[in-house]
């Protein structure tokens, strides 16, 4: 192993592995800082005078992920949030905000970490005006979609804008059109909605971005990651790999898909310098700071846009240099830096500043202005 010699390296050569090895970190935090199955967050009282909201567990059918490589299913659990007053007023039409998990969790235990449905009661309780809160699930063989157009994990990015769109427009009293529509995702989520939003904005109206991860181009995972790949020999196997690992191959599976490669279908960065050059340049292609200048006319059509993300997450920086490339395009958007890591304060920002976000920026009226 080259880090047992590291101190005969050149100065420069240390300097670009410890680089290297930061920016790993950061990495395996953005993919895990909500990877344990029961991850903690903290847990806001309850709000006085709430009114309870009904839960739907429901599922869709993607016809988007139909055919993908990887098996994945193509009827996925949602979890649906029905304000207090649906029942009572069978006239009214309501808002939807589609809210994305990120790495390793699925729509439950999204809901636990967000501690849904207490915070959404709460937030309606402070003041937020109801509206349908959607929690679709795109968790996969390797325990993440990245939210990507694959034939190997199946087209998520559509299933999300598409699929799941039509289907809760077609069954829920919704205002079906784009300004009535909210986006929002946490770390993969957070990519997700960046990705999404940036490509759809004839679907969604108002955009928000929670600790967003995977916004730069990254550098080759560490050969241990790649030399466990491959002495994967079956699906079986891939249960008693490390995080890194199981990262590394959902980003495969979204970004660099093969199908002439079973059992994964991916390429990988191995082999010669242009074989790894030519597949980390597919991952590159994927970072939304790489193509989010090919997208500025449709983030201008955006209400409104809000990024957030905790002074002592991993991925500040990158959420900051996306706030900063959408003001040097004059595209509006607000940025907080708030005291917390990756996951301590979701439940917290979800009751008292997504949902008041989508309150103050989405249409509740069959007319609105265009």
């Amino acid at each position: 192993m080259l880090m047992l010699h590291k101190h005969s390296l050149p100065l420069r050569t240390q300097r670009k592995m410890r680089q290297t090895s930061l920016l790993l970190a950061i990495l395996a935090f953005s993919f895990y800082g909500s990877a344990s199955a029961q991850v903690q967050t903290e847990q806001p009282p309850v709000v006085t005078g709430a009114k309870p909201v009904t839960v739907e567990r429901i599922k869709i059918h993607g016809k988007s992920l139909e055919g993908n490589l990887e098996g994945n299913a193509t009827d996925r659990d949602v979890l649906v949030f029905l304000p207090p007053s649906y029942s009572r007023e069978p006239q009214r039409r309501y808002p939807v905000v589609y809210a994305l998990h990120g790495y390793y969790v699925g729509a439950e235990q999204w809901a636990k970490e967000i501690h849904a449905p207490q915070t959404i009661e709460g937030a309606f309780a402070l003041g937020a005006r109801e509206m349908i809160v959607v929690l679709p699930d795109s968790k996969t063989l390797h325990n993440g979609s990245m939210y990507s157009s694959s034939m190997t994990t199946g087209d998520f990015e559509r299933f999300i804008a598409h699929d799941v769109v039509s289907y809760i427009d077609a069954h829920y009293r919704t205002l079906p059109s784009r300004e009535s529509r909210g986006l929002v995702g946490h770390s993969m989520g957070g990519y997700g909605a960046a990705r999404i939003g940036m490509k759809h904005a004839d679907v969604f109206g108002s955009l928000y971005l929670m600790s967003p991860c995977c916004l730069s181009a990254r550098e080759a995972p560490p050969q241990e990651a790649l030399e466990s790949i491959a002495k994967i020999s079956s699906r079986e196997q891939l249960e008693q790999q490390h995080f890194m690992v199981r990262a590394t191959l959902a980003a495969a599976a979204a970004w660099s898909p093969n199908p002439s490669k079973p059992p994964f279908y991916v390429d990988l960065p191995v082999g010669d310098e242009q074989a790894r050059a030519e597949v980390l340049a597919k991952w590159a292609a994927n970072a939304p700071l790489a193509f989010v200048d090919q997208y500025i006319g449709n983030l201008k059509r955006y209400r409104a846009i809000a990024l957030d993300v905790g002074n002592r997450d991993g991925l500040r920086v990158d959420t900051a240099k996306l706030h900063q490339r959408l003001n040097e395009w004059g595209i509006q958007s607000t940025f907080e830096e708030y005291d917390g890591d990756h996951t301590n304060k979701l439940g917290y920002r979800f009751q008292d500043h997504v949902l008041k976000f989508f309150s103050d920026n989405l249409c509740f009226d069959a007319v609105c202005d265009r």
